[in-house]
């Protein structure tokens, strides 16, 4: 049986009690047996109030303890039910959908959650790409905007896609400070695992800077004739979808302040063929968030 709800129906059969959602989190967190985070046991006792007794050195833990949950008050049912509406909307969900889908008292509240749940949506060290990876800086807005300094109305990125034969395999996305050989290399160095293929175009900031960080680098090189040719077409093929799914989701009016949970959401959607799959898309998120320490940011910049 397969580890993820494919339906409503099901994932409403899948958490029909709270015992039965912190057993299968239980399931999801430590498939292969409980291990104590403080001694490294493998054993434990089921307590009162779901919590778990090491065998070796006593601790008291919880399915939920280290988490983005740690702390929550609300039941793990309507995180559950938040993930799933988040993941299976083909464009994304908002707060205020969020709030009236669960019925929670406060937007705040229901805001504060989708944030928390973008935060982990993209891990920067694991998600590194592999293979042939084509990199390039994308602009939202005008190039005209940002060189009168008139911000927010350009933004710089950079967009990494990772081919799959011919065709878009797994992308990262990242803000750019701004377009100095500093930042496009320290881009790089964070989105792309060192035993890639790097792909760019001829832009002086990139050599011979890749090659000392111990990438194989392939700046693009024009044949003799081609006129109108895409140096780096899975990049905007990318960068299309990008601007597509800001306009749709956002209306095009992007926050620079929370761009990048935007980002990651929009990167998560892209990797994870959410809306496609959006059993296997919370599986997959919902294992992000037990892997993520809580933050401080969960806490802040709630309006």
């Amino acid at each position: 049986m397969e580890d993820y709800p494919h339906t409503l129906a099901q994932l409403e059969d899948l958490l029909a009690s709270e015992e039965a959602c912190v057993e299968y989190i239980y399931q999801l967190r430590w498939p292969k047996g409980f291990r104590c985070v403080r001694c490294g046991g493998s054993g434990a006792w089921r307590m009162s109030r779901g919590l778990l007794r090491c065998r070796r050195c006593d601790a008291q833990t919880s399915v939920t303890a280290g988490t983005i949950f740690q702390g929550t008050h609300k039941p793990l049912r309507l995180w559950l039910r938040a993930m799933w509406h988040v993941v299976q909307s083909p464009v994304g969900t908002s707060a205020r959908e969020i709030q009236h889908l669960l019925k929670l008292g406060s937007y705040r509240t229901a805001w504060a959650w989708l944030h928390k749940l973008r935060r982990v949506m993209v891990r920067p060290v694991q998600d590194r790409l592999r293979g042939t990876v084509q990199v390039d800086e994308v602009y939202i807005g005008s190039r005209q905007a940002l060189r009168k300094r008139m911000a927010p109305g350009a933004i710089l990125l950079m967009v990494a896609v990772a081919k799959r034969r011919s065709r878009v395999g797994l992308i990262r996305i990242v803000r750019l400070r701004d377009g100095s050989q500093q930042s496009l290399l320290a881009a790089v160095g964070e989105m792309i695992d060192p035993s890639a293929i790097v792909r760019t175009d001829r832009c002086p900031a990139y050599t011979p800077g890749i090659e000392l960080m111990g990438y194989r680098h392939q700046p693009f090189r024009l044949y003799p004739g081609a006129v109108g040719v895409d140096p780096l077409p899975l990049v905007a093929e990318v960068a299309d979808r990008l601007r597509q799914w800001l306009r749709k989701s956002l209306h095009g009016a992007v926050c620079p302040s929370y761009l990048d949970y935007y980002l990651a959401e929009f990167t998560f959607r892209f990797n994870n063929h959410a809306s496609r799959f959006p059993g296997r898309a919370l599986r997959h998120l919902l294992r992000q968030a037990l892997e993520t320490p809580p933050g401080p940011s969960d806490q802040t910049n709630v309006p």
